[in-house]
């Protein structure tokens, strides 16, 4: 997905929705930046930022987003809960947190190139949903490539959220739970995604 300047992309949603734009110095350079007197935001307005900044966060098309929106909604239970653990399911974000890659671009990249086995089947699909069980692992001719110099150390010390379980000396990560993140960690409403997309 081609998204273009990240900095002015930040900038509009005021959310550090991209790795590269949450250190210190970033934080830092936009306190210091004034912010442009606008018009104020309609619900309508407001609900289009939370979608982009959720869009971002994850690196997926409209078009996709959409989609998994409309399956949140359609399935029983919790909307809100259920949209975030489709988003959590998406093998590339399965890497990312389980510590093969600390960029969502390049976790998406190690996918596509194929480096990743799961339950032993090679898979270059970064929208793959992984489900409670799948194994996770580095495809054995991959295993010495320069990617993933040091990774057994890298693993040792990721941090990993609660359902994923990584086993560091064989290089591989389980799903040990439906995938989930707490709100507090998002950067965006799914609320108000949801009720976005049901108006």
């Amino acid at each position: 997905m081609k998204i273009g300047p990240r900095y002015k992309i930040v900038r509009r949603l005021g959310a550090p929705v991209f790795e590269k734009t949450q250190t210190q110095k970033y934080a830092m350079r936009a306190m210091r930046k004034t912010p442009k007197r606008g018009r104020a935001k309609t619900d309508y307005g407001l609900g289009m930022m939370e979608k982009q900044k959720a869009r971002m966060t994850y690196g997926v098309t409209s078009t996709q987003f959409g989609k998994y929106v409309k399956k949140a909604m359609a399935r029983k239970g919790n909307s809100v809960d259920l949209l975030i653990s489709i988003l959590e399911s998406r093998l590339d974000n399965a890497v990312l947190k389980a510590g093969f890659s600390s960029v969502r671009a390049q976790a998406r990249q190690m996918v596509s190139h194929g480096h990743f086995l799961v339950n032993g089947k090679a898979l270059n699909v970064p929208s793959y949903q992984v489900s409670v069980g799948d194994v996770i692992s580095i495809r054995e001719g991959s295993k010495k490539k320069v990617l993933f110099a040091g990774i057994e150390e890298k693993l040792k010390t990721a941090k990993v959220p609660a359902w994923i379980k990584v086993n560091p000396e064989k290089k591989e990560a389980v799903i040990d739970g439906i995938p989930r993140a707490e709100l507090t960690e998002l950067l965006f409403n799914p609320a108000s995604v949801l009720e976005f997309y049901s108006r």
